[in-house]
């Protein structure tokens, strides 16, 4: 009997552990960079094909050209100083670390790292990551 009990109760205990907490030093961190130098390192979700986390990491000086994205972006500033505005919107409020952002799904916008550092941002964005340009 004691056999059985024992079988059991090793046999529960994975189910009893819960869940783990996932710690990811910036060290430890994977950057893969596109081609025009802005690098992405995935926290959670894979960015093709479903909603993801990833740490994004954008050259001192880039601006992107007018797009949309099919889905909502939320992004946290770590590091850097970054404008996200409508293609017209004259004088971008400019935001730094500890700074959060929304930009709408389908909305027409430019993004911009305009610190003479790189901007770090950690971006949760709620579907599957495109880049589609748009005529300004």
């Amino acid at each position: 009997m004691k056999r059985i009990s024992l079988a059991l109760l090793l046999a529960a205990t994975p189910a009893l552990a819960g869940p783990n907490i996932t710690l990811s030093p910036a060290q430890s961190l994977s950057w893969e960079t596109t081609p025009e130098g802005v690098a992405f390192a995935a926290l959670s979700g894979d960015r093709w094909s479903e909603a993801y986390f990833a740490m994004v990491r954008l050259p001192a000086g880039t601006t992107s050209p007018p797009h949309v994205k099919s889905a909502d972006m939320f992004g946290v500033m770590i590091e850097g100083q970054m404008t996200h505005a409508t293609a017209d919107q004259e004088n971008p409020t400019i935001i730094g670390p500890g700074s959060y952002y929304h930009v709408p799904a389908n909305l027409p916008h430019v993004s911009a790292c305009v610190s003479a550092t790189p901007c770090v941002t950690m971006l949760y964005q709620d579907g599957a990551f495109d880049f589609v340009p748009v005529q300004p």
